[in-house]
């Protein structure tokens, strides 16, 4: 297959840009113009080619569509060939995505930098220079200079390209080509006429929610106020240090990360609170809805991920596009809102327990993989342990909370008191001694579970060292060099790894670019490195980041068994969804469960199963 690399200039403005709008709504904008394109086939010298219309575009780079066609940021430049000149190569490559995973961690990921990291050349800037230009308002000699800086943009990519392909798994190509084209190939659409009703009810409701609340101005600026307001509604208030007085005070700032994730509270009350005291204007549901009917008039739902944007490698809203799908409450609206093409059907299969599941076996503990093998509620299993009788779904649903909080949160070293928080937000009271008894009652249960911690603890110490370490089944972890690598050759990565004599604790810096950037202005101020700025680690941290991984591979794997049958159209988590027609529905369906039911070679024994649903909307399938 032929390999094209290219790159597009598009007009832009003040108003009118990628700065301010999103990729679909900018592209699908009545202003859109391609003032050219450059594009670089194999070994060849990049061209710069301009047109006066996107059909004469269309027309020349018709050959794309038979070749694997690469470009820094393709989501943008891929959308313009489908949307715009309808054209879809064979194969989507993208160096930002591939990128992510082995520079992410430790430097700006933009074609300029990665250039200059790799000892590539350096990026022009006279795209700066085209801000308010369309392309009549170029002189010859202007539109020559700006062909001249986007040929070497194009030349930088195919470099970049061929240092970064050098050991990145084929698969993983595959996967961003998948997720590529969930977004510049779209096939859902959206309920305009369910939505326009929806956005009025959700204005309503805020309005409800605030004089039901009794809020006023003064509820919301005074700190004690708001806090009492918030825990009316069953919310305890965040807290953090004042760095002005040393003392415990509200976490009520826009600044306050654990405030701000208050608006994205499943209590939609919890929600016109947080909106209001941070002066929005709208709540998460009702900017949600008004970003719904806004592409629903525009055509069809471009699904905006971005691959490895999680630490483990998990697919997650792209920066920048305004919706995640990856949050929509269940059972909402919004969900419902999501519809197959007329005469299709929304084809939907969840992995289930897939994390659970997978550190049973990673750890050995052939006793709860046997149960999971075997279909039993293993949740129930574990509740009447807990409380000494037998538990079961239908007659006793607190105590399988219990049970089913327990096998999906403690197998991480969680904590009494973070079980304790954890089971209240699920209407579950319990006392501090019960829940001590519950921690232990399970590490006694599965023991082989805390065991696998402290052989990451090893390797944890093993790295640090300098040395090689192995973990999990068949030594199926490989800690060495500051990395955990994993089954599919991507690994997680700890920069500059430490140990704080101390606190007598490891730890990590997550952002090493913003780190060693804020330690040098905090230096040259004579200040001190906050601890805060580090990420502490410790083995059943490292053994919940593996899992993740473990099942992200798992669940991506199969995916792309699916889509070489089935495009899929959506994944969220560990959920996969398809659009196939009515007709074909109950077959896509058994193929979806047989496929995800499937344990790859590496994870041979693992207990994987699924769930599936077949819908109009994407409500409907779950």
């Amino acid at each position: 297959m032929k390999l094209a690399v290219l790159d597009f200039e598009t007009y832009y403005d003040k108003d009118y840009s990628l700065s301010k709008m999103t990729t679909e709504a900018y592209i699908r904008d009545p202003r859109f113009q391609i003032i050219g394109v450059g594009v670089k086939l194999e070994d060849a010298p990049a061209r710069w080619y301009s047109f006066a219309t996107h059909a004469e575009y269309a027309k020349f780079l018709a050959p794309l569509k038979d070749m694997a066609v690469c470009c820094h940021h393709t989501m943008f430049d891929a959308s313009i060939l489908s949307w715009v000149l309808g054209i879809r190569p064979k194969l989507l490559l993208d160096t930002l995505s591939m990128a992510r995973p082995l520079h992410g961690k430790t430097m700006r990921l933009g074609l300029e930098h990665l250039a200059i990291y790799y000892g590539l050349g350096e990026k022009g800037t006279e795209v700066k220079d085209a801000m308010g230009k369309r392309r009549e308002h170029f002189t010859e000699t202007e539109l020559a200079e700006y062909g001249a800086y986007c040929r070497n943009d194009v030349e930088l990519t195919h470099k970049l390209l061929m240092k970064l392909k050098k050991g990145f798994p084929g698969s993983e190509l595959r996967i961003i080509d998948m997720l590529l084209r969930m977004y510049t190939e779209p096939v859902l659409e959206l309920d305009t006429t369910m939505l326009a009703g929806h956005i009025i009810d959700v204005r309503r409701n805020k309005a409800a929610s605030l004089m039901k609340a009794g809020v006023d101005k003064e509820t919301l600026m005074s700190n004690q106020k708001f806090a009492d307001a918030l825990q009316a509604l069953g919310v305890d208030p965040p807290t953090k240090i004042s760095a002005r007085t040393g003392k415990e005070a509200w976490a009520f700032s826009k600044a306050d990360l654990a405030f701000k994730a208050l608006a994205e509270h499943p209590n939609p009350d919890v929600q016109t609170l947080v909106a209001a005291r941070l002066g929005n204007k709208s709540t998460l549901e009702e900017s949600r809805t008004e970003e719904f009917i806004a592409i629903g008039g525009r055509g069809t739902l471009p699904v905006p991920l971005g691959y490895y944007n999680a630490h483990t490698g998990r697919a997650q809203a792209a920066a920048g596009q305004k919706i995640n799908l990856q949050n929509l409450p269940r059972g909402g609206k919004l969900r419902e809102s999501i519809i197959a093409p007329k005469g299709h059907v929304i084809v939907a299969c969840d992995s289930s327990q897939i994390e659970a599941r997978v550190l049973a076996w990673l750890a050995g503990q052939s006793d709860l993989v046997k149960q999971f093998a075997d279909g039993e509620d293993v949740y129930s299993k574990f509740a009447s342990l807990v409380f000494g009788r037998e538990i079961n779904k239908k007659e006793h649903p607190q105590e399988r909370f219990v049970g089913k909080t327990s096998i999906l949160g403690l197998g991480y070293s969680t904590g009494a008191v973070k079980l304790q928080q954890t089971l209240k937000l699920g209407g579950v009271e319990m006392a501090d001694s019960s829940c001590r008894q519950i921690v232990d009652t399970y590490r006694n249960a599965y023991n082989k579970i805390p065991l696998l911690w402290r052989e990451a603890d090893k390797g944890i110490k093993a790295m640090l060292e300098g040395k090689f370490y192995e973990v999990g089944q068949n030594g199926l972890l490989k800690f060495q060099d500051n990395k955990v690598f994993l089954p599919n050759g991507m690994f997680i990565e700890y920069p500059m790894l430490d140990y704080d004599t101390e606190l007598e604790e490891y730890y990590y810096v997550n952002e090493p670019r913003k780190y060693i950037a804020a330690v040098a202005a905090r230096m040259t101020d004579g200040g001190k490195v906050a601890h805060k700025d580090h990420t502490r680690l410790y083995g059943a941290k490292v053994i919940e980041n593996a899992v993740q991984a473990l099942a992200r591979i798992i669940v991506f794997d199969q995916m792309l068994a699916i889509n070489k049958r089935y495009k899929v159209v959506l994944t969220v988590h560990d959920e996969i969804c398809i659009v196939v027609p009515e007709a074909e529905a109950k077959e896509a369906q058994a193929f979806m469960e047989k496929e995800m039911s499937i344990a790859p070679a590496w994870a041979a024994g693992a207990p994987i199963a699924c769930e599936s649903g077949v819908g109009r909307s994407y409500g409907d399938a779950k």
